[in-house]
């Protein structure tokens, strides 16, 4: 915030000015000729406050309606730990005094805490708080601290990576202030906006800025790429804070930040309201998942090429690339080469756009897509509904050791398709997770791949590759499907 607030007070004066029909005058006072400027006076001059009210002009009354529903949050993840002490640890205990990692309260042994510390905001009276999933990740406990300091054991209630968010609940909640969910769809680059969080576990900090850019993509912290930039400052422990209006509603969760340092460069990222207000009407209906249409087709992104050669002046929309059999988009009409331009008339500039617009409708009732075919606008209705698991994932784990160890695979269906992102085929086993440090992570398997063959077998289902990691081979021949292309590697046994 400026140290100043002549600079806003000088706007509303000018935005008040402006507004008054030319030549206005007050009432019963007969206009008088205007005098003459003298030859020193430049018409740019700047204007002193008008009234006290100008003086004062500040941002504290949004604030005081919108800091109580912004929270702390604490997680941790405990492990419980064997009796016996490890002697390097106990080393550095003694001789450097050290705290003993493990300790917990009081120095009692035989547990070990991760911990995160981030920000959060209630956002429905029943007690229900959201913050970014980045922060609980992996974390089996949590507490909310709201901002009278008063903390609440909380416990979880929605996770969902694809879009770095996810819901908490407060247990006996009372006396709890929800902000309202705004509309991030009407925010203009220059709006003023605040952030408020936990920066750095200072306490409750507000920042005040603009709207710097809207629909920013290649963010790179979730699977929907379309965020408001801000250039309120924003730094790790924001996390899962408030964006704020000037109506104080919620208008975005702040969730990421361009830094070379660490700290604010001015360029921070926060996940829009929409797509927030989504995860929470999820969250108090009881669903514990995220469910999204599915489209069922492949879109890419319109180069200036394509641009021209379907007749577009701009580069805009997404190209159909390709469909998948019997899915909503191939039931609608849509044909491989049709442009998408708009999705319930909101145009789309790029496939991120799209994938962000077309997740926000639901799965019921219909949606409009405005498209080119050939030379031709039209509109065409599709069906909204989820992705269908066409046969049980039977999820397995591999721990044997093998190349497979520490990765997690399921059976492909278009559900699991959506899930990942990318074109698998109707029957295959597809990689999910990888852990860090494995067997699996060393072999260079990714989330995403698709299992073909294991020293020539095909592979087809789960019970497939878990017949042949039961078996001691001495060499592992894996062909993979990545991107269109099959690798095969060998591994010793």
């Amino acid at each position: 915030m400026p140290s100043s607030p002549l600079l806003p007070a000088c706007l509303v004066s000018a935005l008040l000015l402006a507004a008054a029909p030319a030549g206005a005058q007050m009432a019963n006072t007969p206009a008088k000729p205007a005098p003459e400027k003298a030859a020193s006076e430049k018409p740019s001059e700047k204007a002193v406050p008008l009234s006290k009210g100008e003086i004062q002009l500040s941002f504290a009354p949004v604030v005081k309606r919108a800091a109580p529903s912004v929270v702390n949050v604490y997680a941790s993840h405990v492990e419980k730990r064997s009796a016996r002490s490890n002697a390097m640890e106990e080393f550095m205990r003694r001789f450097f005094g050290e705290e003993r990692p493990g300790r917990g309260p009081g120095g009692m042994p035989g547990e070990r805490a991760q911990r995160s510390l981030g920000s959060g905001v209630i956002v429905d009276a029943s007690g229900l708080v959201i913050t970014n999933n980045h922060v609980i990740e992996n974390m089996n406990e949590v507490k909310v601290a709201l901002a009278d300091k008063r903390e609440f054991e909380a416990q979880f209630v929605l996770r969902d990576p694809r879009t770095d968010l996810a819901v908490l609940k407060i247990k006996s909640p009372a006396d709890i202030a929800p902000m309202p969910i705004g509309d991030s769809d009407h925010l203009e680059v220059g709006d003023f906006v605040m952030a408020i969080g936990n920066p750095f576990g200072v306490g409750q900090t507000v920042t005040q800025g603009i709207v710097s850019a809207l629909a920013r993509t290649q963010v790179g912290s979730s699977d929907y790429q379309f965020f408001i930039q801000t250039d309120a400052a924003i730094n790790p422990g924001n996390s899962g804070g408030a964006l704020v209006d000037l109506k104080g509603h919620l208008v975005g969760i702040n969730t990421a930040i361009y830094s070379q340092s660490g700290g604010s460069h001015g360029i921070g990222f926060a996940i829009p309201a929409s797509m927030v207000r989504a995860v929470v009407e999820t969250a108090k209906s009881g669903g514990s998942l995220v469910r999204r249409p599915w489209l069922g087709a492949r879109v890419q992104t319109v180069t200036p090429d394509i641009a021209e050669s379907v007749g577009l002046d701009r580069p805009t929309g997404v190209l159909v690339a390709s469909m998948q059999a019997k899915s909503p988009a191939e039931e609608a009409g849509l044909k491989r080469g049709d442009v998408i331009l708009s999705v319930d008339g909101q145009t789309v500039d790029d496939p991120e756009a799209f994938g962000y617009r077309y997740a926000l409708k639901g799965i019921s009732g219909t949606t409009d897509l405005g498209i080119l075919r050939g030379t031709k606008r039209q509109t065409i209705p599709v069906k909204l509904g989820p992705a269908p698991e066409t046969r049980p994932r039977d999820s397995l784990k591999i721990r044997t050791r093998t190349p497979f160890s520490g990765a997690t695979f399921v059976n492909t269906s278009p559900a699991v398709s959506e899930e990942l992102q990318t074109d698998l085929p109707e029957e295959g086993v597809a990689v999910t997770a990888v852990d860090d440090g494995s067997l699996a992570g060393r072999a260079g398997f990714r989330k995403g791949d698709v299992i073909v063959a294991v020293n020539g077998m095909p592979i087809t289902s789960t019970k497939d590759l878990d017949r042949l990691t039961q078996r001691n081979l001495g060499l592992w021949e894996v062909a993979i499907r990545r991107g269109g292309e099959v690798l095969t590697s060998v591994f010793g046994g």
